[in-house]
């Protein structure tokens, strides 16, 4: 007997740029600290003790060691919950989610915690024949495998997306996140840490974006227009809807992975938000808030184009999007999950509003989630 998986609880840490907040905390503090948070809230939301069946984190550059593991210990679930490391790189924590979604719809009514985590500034050197390298192939030899930044100019170039486009949208990121957390609309979901109580990126370098040099000769990509590399977790508890009880959350309707041209992946995420809304039956315009991962504002506005959306559309990244807050690749899946739950759950949304998550994913791939809300 299938169950509808139910996300009742979300937090998430503050984002904090590499080396600053969290250069010295590894990822498994982040995320068990996260865990321990949304375990609570999920007890409170449900009355009572959760036996928790599993851990499933998202993690793209760890040092390994399987740190969904290490973070459920640390976060003192004990020596009898399991964990388990998922690697679908920026796609990573919404990845987790689905997996976690998945086994419940499967029929295993037990709750589960997921998400993901990164920490750029504790991530080990990688050595190959005793040379260091950044991060492993995205695909072999013989098919195209751009740098992050390349792709992003070349998805400006090929979908004509220009300059001011892309410094616009950059400013409405900045300027999103900066009302929204004056308005204290993240106070609720972000779980403190040390100092680090709230994300240190918004607004900074807002002024920098009109006098940003290109990053590429005669291009249109320039660092004001690309996310900051970020350190950061954020987590999820999913549980069965039981149809005689009232438990609020979001219900996971709907959910696609798909792949692309690995020489334009910033595409991704627009074919698997179709291919998401396809499985339900559900039209764009049903959708009251859309939280797309901004890698580069030129990879957002071409996946805002694919789907035919404008470029201020107003249900997309409403308080803010990764331009803004950061990227922490193995996390940035799951803060979106998170920012759907705090706009939609926590805002009041009545029941049945719908709400997508979606990532662009290095090596030519995109993932996405419908859910609704439930009351």
């Amino acid at each position: 007997m299938s169950e509808i998986p139910l996300i009742v609880a979300a937090r998430r840490t503050p984002i904090a740029t590499r080396g600053r907040a969290f250069a010295d905390v590894p990822a498994h503090v982040l995320a068990g600290r996260v865990l321990e948070a949304t375990l609570a809230d999920a007890r409170e939301a449900c009355g009572g003790e959760l036996p928790v069946a599993d851990v499933l984190l998202g993690n793209c550059m760890g040092p390994g060691g399987n740190t969904a593991r290490l973070s459920a210990l640390e976060a003192g679930l004990g020596a009898a919950v399991p964990g388990m490391t998922v690697d679908r790189q920026c796609g990573s924590g919404l990845a987790a989610i689905v997996a976690a979604a998945e086994a419940i719809a499967a029929g295993d009514p037990r709750p589960r915690l997921a998400g993901g985590v990164e920490s750029p500034s504790t991530q080990p050197q990688r050595l190959a024949n005793g040379v260091g390298y950044s991060r492993a192939p995205f695909t072999p030899t013989g098919w195209p495998d751009p740098e992050m930044p390349r792709a992003a100019e070349a998805l400006a170039s090929v979908r004509s997306i220009s300059r001011e486009r892309q410094d616009a949208h950059a400013r409405r990121s900045h300027e999103r996140a900066l009302e929204a957390a004056g308005a204290g609309r993240f106070d609720r979901e972000i779980v403190g840490l040390g100092r680090a109580v709230r994300d240190d990126s918004p607004g900074r370098g807002l002024r920098l974006i009109d006098r940003a040099l290109p990053l590429f000769n005669a291009g249109t990509v320039t660092a004001a227009t690309s996310t900051r590399i970020s350190d950061g977790a954020a987590a999820v508890c999913v549980v069965p809807a039981v149809p005689h009880r009232r438990i609020t959350g979001l219900a996971l309707r709907s959910h696609a992975v798909v792949g692309v041209d690995p020489a334009l992946p910033g595409l991704g995420a627009a074919p698997a938000i179709s291919a998401a809304l396809a499985g339900a039956d559900v039209s764009l315009e049903r959708i009251a808030a859309f939280e797309i991962v901004e890698a580069f504002a030129s990879q957002s506005l071409a996946v805002l184009g694919e789907l035919g959306l404008e470029d201020d559309d107003a249900r997309v990244c409403a308080d803010g999007g990764a331009l803004a807050l950061g990227h922490p690749w193995g996390a940035s899946g799951a803060v979106a999950m998170v920012r759907l739950f705090s706009r939609l759950v926590a805002a009041g949304a009545p029941a049945g509003t719908l709400g997508v998550a979606a990532c662009s994913v290095g090596g030519g791939m995109g993932i996405a989630a419908l859910v609704e809300v439930v009351r």
